[in-house]
Order: structure tokens, then sequence, then C-alpha cells
């Protein structure tokens, strides 16, 4: 035999993870018109940001679609992750004006402050850094986005100043 072993603690994650999927599908009715909602909500919960395959199989049976229709959803929408990202998703918009406001050396200068480059992660995962389409604020381009915050007019001690921000805000969470 050559399985690998789960761990009680592993198993027992597993089964609360479950049930928090089936509680937020129930809360939405089980409507297939709330694929979003609970895809979101799902991925808001996972605590890796991203929604795992095993809970979108979930989410297909619950909602009584084919899987594909699950998958499709998440790989057509920029919003959804189907790979386990960093707490903060740093994206950085790549719109025309961004980039003709130098939004290329923003992303250098994030680089610099993280250690990693474009599309990885932080081996903390904490931060992810990604390019993302417009975010409506060309006006203080070149910008970046985390969460719902959008920071603009962006410097190499701005940027140094946001990521030191949220290395504190999550060492006090621990």
């Amino acid at each position: 035999m050559c399985c690998s072993k789960v761990t009680k603690d592993r198993a027992l994650e597993i089964v609360r993870r479950y049930d928090q999927v089936l509680a937020i599908i129930n809360r939405y009715g089980k409507a297939k018109e709330q694929l979003l909602s609970i895809l979101l909500d799902i991925q808001a919960t996972s605590g890796e940001n991203y929604v795992a395959e095993e809970w979108a199989e979930i989410v297909a049976s619950q909602l009584g679609l084919p899987i594909s229709k699950v998958h499709d959803v998440l790989t057509f929408y920029a919003m959804f992750n189907i790979s386990q990202k960093g707490k903060y998703v740093i994206e950085i918009c790549k719109s025309t004006p961004c980039h003709v406001t130098k939004a290329d050396a923003v992303v250098a200068m994030f680089e610099e402050a993280l250690g990693i480059k474009l599309g990885e992660t932080t081996p903390d995962n904490l931060f992810t850094l990604m390019h993302t389409s417009c975010v409506g604020a060309c006006d203080i381009g070149p910008v970046a986005k985390i969460g719902d915050e959008v920071y603009g007019n962006l410097t190499a001690a701005k940027v140094a100043e946001i990521v030191t921000s949220y290395r504190g805000v999550s060492s006090c969470q621990k």
C-alpha cells in the first residue's frame, strides 16, 4: 500500500472546510444564479485566496451544474484564483494610462520590496504580485490594488510604506 497519511488534524480541517462550503452554498439557497457569489464567498473564506478543485466540484454537484460550467466561471473572471495566492494579492494596473505613467517601474518597486517577481508569491504566503486590467483610477496612475484599496501616484517610498503596513497588519493578527 502506498498512500499518504492524513493526520487527524488535517482530516478535521477538511471536514470543517467541507461544512463551511456547504453552509455557503445553502446560504444562497443552492441557486444556480448565485454561482458567482458562492464562489466569491468560498474564495474569501478559504484562507488561501483561491477556490480549490475539490470545492468547485462540490459546488457543481450541489447546484446541479457540470463541473465544466463552474471551471469556466473560475477561469473567465479575473477575480477568481484556481491556485493558491498570498493573503494579499497586489494587482498592478497594466492599462494604457498606467503603462504610460510607468507601471513597469511600479512592478519593479514591488518586486524589490517583496523579493519576488511578477506572478510569484512570497515564501510566507503573505503577498502575490500580479498584473490586472484597468481599475478605473487613471487620474492617479500608475496604481496598485490590494483587496478593495487602490493606491496611486506610487513612488519607491510609498511602495515600501504599503508593504510595511500590510506586513504589520499580518503580524498583529497572528
